[in-house]
């Protein structure tokens, strides 16, 4: 996710470390290292051009604080800007009963599966959504949103087949709505390869008839610059309430995500981090901001894990960190827990530092690894690991085809992290003498870098 625009301003940044206060002079060379990395990734001219000049006037005026380095002072003024560009606050949904979304975009931006992942996430927010297929141009966009739709268990209106007059398509939905109990409606639109006054008219017509209180516009991250006219050429004959932003993950540059919301004055309210209808969030700008200059997303890391545990494992857990009884079964689970919240890569960008592990690095027949090793113990070696002399080491390695240094080196992690969750009450103490809220400790200044990878049970 923007890993480009991500490495290089963390390579700038480096440089300033070391140096006793911030001068104009190392300033001005940070700054046009910035506008360069900026400019690369796809960031509107005039968006890079103000965005360097507030950094700027901010980073000449403010003193050093107190055991703050000036690198850390400024990645605390661009974590505050990057946040402001991006749109500050989180933007919601104007979620009352009977609410109407329309989705309007570009055929290829993703328009159609966003519509199922918005509906996805409504589901699991509590709400009854629906699906309106009104995509009269593209009949396969029809039998994919309706495909979508029982995949997520959510009633679909689909148009007859050789309908062709959008307004009589969407009076006859409407009509069917009313017999529906739910309380929210998706409506997919019609697109085209590129942004016309006959799509844009016939959208015209469409807001005027339904009425929505939401219009959302699907913009793919890997369009750069064509994302911000197309954005702009939308908002100017629709009046757009918020962006979907898509393909987010797949884009090392993703520009548009820092140039949307200051062509457009709306905010980025979700974005697509995956393929699979469950990879929807909503967009946070100060999360996004801390990814870019790598301080993690800790807060999403959470809530994630929070998703793939259940109360009573969750509990158990809590229990296991207390007593520091962590064995091979919580092992296992610890692992499988994680495999379920998602790409590992899209994971270490949650953490603070973790950007900066290579994901290729991360072999996934290795966790296929692990898994037969610890599969290849018995009962009692998973919850007594100090019963694992040589010769039990190497029945395991043959049993799970693994050489007995691996079997070795993963008994040697175990042990590692039952020896940081004996600290986990040392770092918690630190963490508290941070203020609340403080840059500092978002970016994770109390937990150096070179202590992650204990965490990570993958490595």
């Amino acid at each position: 996710m923007l890993s480009t625009l991500s490495n290089q301003l963390q390579r700038t940044f480096k440089k300033l470390r070391g140096h006793g206060q911030i001068t104009e002079e190392n300033i001005q060379q940070t700054l046009r290292e910035v506008r360069l990395a900026l400019l690369d990734a796809d960031v509107h001219f005039q968006v890079a051009k103000d965005f360097i000049a507030r950094v700027k006037e901010k980073a000449l005026g403010h003193h050093v604080l107190d055991r703050v380095t000036p690198g850390q002072q400024i990645i605390k003024i661009f974590h505050e800007e990057l946040t402001e560009l991006l749109g500050g606050d989180t933007a919601s949904l104007k979620l009352n009963r009977g609410t109407g979304i329309l989705m309007i975009g570009l055929n290829g931006a993703g328009k159609t599966t966003s519509c199922a992942k918005l509906a996805t996430w409504l589901k699991n927010q509590g709400h009854r959504p629906l699906l309106v297929a009104l995509d009269l141009v593209r009949p396969a966009a029809i039998d994919q949103l309706v495909s979508l739709g029982e995949q997520v268990a959510v009633p679909v209106f689909a148009p007859p087949k050789g309908a062709s007059h959008l307004l009589d398509t969407a009076a006859e939905a409407v009509r069917w709505i009313e017999n529906q109990k739910a309380e929210i409606t998706i409506y997919d639109t019609a697109g085209r390869r590129e942004i016309d006054e006959p799509l844009l008219e016939e959208l015209r017509k469409l807001k005027d008839f339904l009425k929505p209180e939401e219009i959302l516009l699907v913009s793919d991250a890997a369009t750069g610059q064509q994302a911000v006219s197309v954005a702009e050429q939308f908002h100017a004959a629709l009046g757009i309430t918020g962006i979907i932003l898509t393909k987010l993950d797949g884009d090392t540059r993703g520009g548009a995500a820092l140039s949307l919301r200051t062509v457009t004055g709306k905010p980025i309210k979700f974005a697509g981090i995956g393929e699979k209808l469950d990879q929807f969030e909503i967009f946070h700008p100060d999360r996004l901001a801390g990814r870019i200059l790598g301080m993690g997303d800790v807060l999403s890391f959470v809530e994630k894990a929070s998703e793939a545990l259940e109360l009573e494992e969750a509990a158990r857990w809590e229990q296991k960190m207390k007593s520091a009884s962590f064995d091979f079964d919580d092992f296992l689970s610890q692992l499988r827990m994680m495999q379920r919240m998602g790409p590992l890569e899209n994971l270490l960008g949650m953490l603070p530092g973790g950007a900066n592990l290579s994901s290729s690095s991360i072999d996934k027949k290795q966790l296929q690894r692990i898994e037969a090793i610890i599969l290849s113990m018995t009962p009692k070696e998973r919850k007594r690991p100090d019963i694992l002399n040589a010769r039990r080491r190497q029945r395991i390695a043959r049993g799970s085809g693994c050489s007995v240094t691996e079997v070795n080196n993963l008994i040697l992690r175990l042990h590692q992290m039952k020896k940081m969750m004996k600290n986990v009450g040392k770092i918690k103490k630190m963490l508290s003498k941070a203020s609340p809220g403080s840059s500092l400790n978002r970016f994770g200044g109390l937990i150096p870098n070179q202590h992650l990878p204990n965490i990570l049970p993958w490595q």
